[in-house]
């Protein structure tokens, strides 16, 4: 685990994943972590864009790029980190990622999508959104 983020500071790998921040949130996230750090002129030329967080996350799985941002949910279950290491990036050093639940018009009236986000927003998917490593 490193806990400060000293991988990026050595700057010593070829190619590190982010999602595309026009597209994905966590993308917007991890360019805003590397502006706070002072770190986005210097890892610029080694990103390899993934155009959503799942084709990130592949890129750093098939070895692809050394080092990536992904979701801590595709790495993170019950409290641990399930493969490789990780840095937690401390939530001052980006805008805060939002996770909403909507029924579209087309299912306003459907009684199972409300009930779905009634589920969603009850104790139970709360206990497994925080295994995922998610704040509520």
């Amino acid at each position: 685990m490193d806990d400060k983020g000293e991988v990026l500071k050595k700057n010593q790998f070829t190619h590190i994943a982010i999602a595309n921040p026009k597209a994905a949130p966590y993308g917007l996230a991890d360019y805003q972590t590397l502006d706070q750090l002072g770190l986005t002129d210097a890892v610029k030329p080694k990103v390899v864009e993934g155009q959503n967080i799942s084709q990130t996350q592949q890129f750093v799985a098939t070895g692809n790029a050394e080092l990536g941002f992904v979701a801590l949910s595709q790495i993170y279950k019950n409290g641990k980190i399930t493969s490789g290491s990780a840095w937690l990036v401390p939530t001052d050093l980006h805008d805060p990622i939002k996770q909403d639940v909507v029924i579209l018009n087309k299912g306003k009236d459907n009684p199972v999508a409300k009930q779905f986000e009634d589920y969603l927003k009850g104790p139970k998917a709360a206990e497994i959104i925080k295994s995922f490593g998610y704040q509520l």
